[in-house]
């Protein structure tokens, strides 16, 4: 079980999806910390204002660990569906398979222990905050209907914090440290050698 950590846009998710090119498709399952946000939309507004998403309540800690510990096991799991535009946590799962890798990514896998127990190597992206802001405004306003107003808002107030607070200080826990600003590809290389591939 590989876990893959960094700030919100520090490229987590592209190096997931690289990795798990690199390891081959059908040999990974990936799954991701954002499907296991606790349903808030009762509190939501369209900014976000009211709630905080990269506190580490937001998330639903017992049922990932859980997840992993079932697909570890070599069962299949029913993961949940989390909307990030309405902040509903959807009726509907998906089934997922257990297979050779399981890849976790997300802000704040490193923090929780229940979790963190599960994770046989640890990847953290470390990236520049102004690098981290950018890629998210980009991302917010052009995939999830948000404003710039809302978007800057939220980040000073919440996901700066926040990562001051919980996600930079679990880079302690990585047994892979690298950059989010550069090429992958030596990252990559430098990954698939500790987990003893070619």
């Amino acid at each position: 079980m590989i876990g893959i950590a960094g700030g919100s846009g520090s490229g987590k998710t592209t190096f997931a999806k690289l990795l798990t090119e690199r390891l081959g498709r059908h040999k990974v399952t990936l799954l991701g910390q954002d499907n296991y946000y606790i349903d808030q939309s009762d509190k939501f507004d369209r900014d976000g204002g009211r709630v905080n998403f990269d506190h580490p309540d937001s998330i639903d800690w017992p049922l990932l660990a859980q997840h992993l510990k079932l697909l570890k096991m070599g069962h299949a799991v029913d993961m949940p569906l989390y909307d990030l535009s309405t902040h509903v946590r959807r009726s509907e799962t998906v089934r997922v398979e257990p297979s050779e890798y399981i890849l976790l990514d997300g802000i704040l896998i490193f923090v929780p222990e229940v979790v963190r127990v599960h994770i046989d190597y640890k990847v953290f992206i470390q990236t520049p905050e102004e690098v981290r802001f950018a890629r998210r405004l980009k991302r917010d306003i052009a995939e999830r209907g948000r404003t710039e107003v809302g978007v800057r808002a939220q980040y000073f107030t919440q996901v700066k914090p926040m990562h001051d607070q919980f996600v930079e200080p679990s880079l302690t826990c990585a047994d892979k440290i690298i950059s989010g600003e550069i090429d992958f590809s030596t990252a990559l290389d430098a990954v698939v050698k500790d987990l003893g591939l070619k």
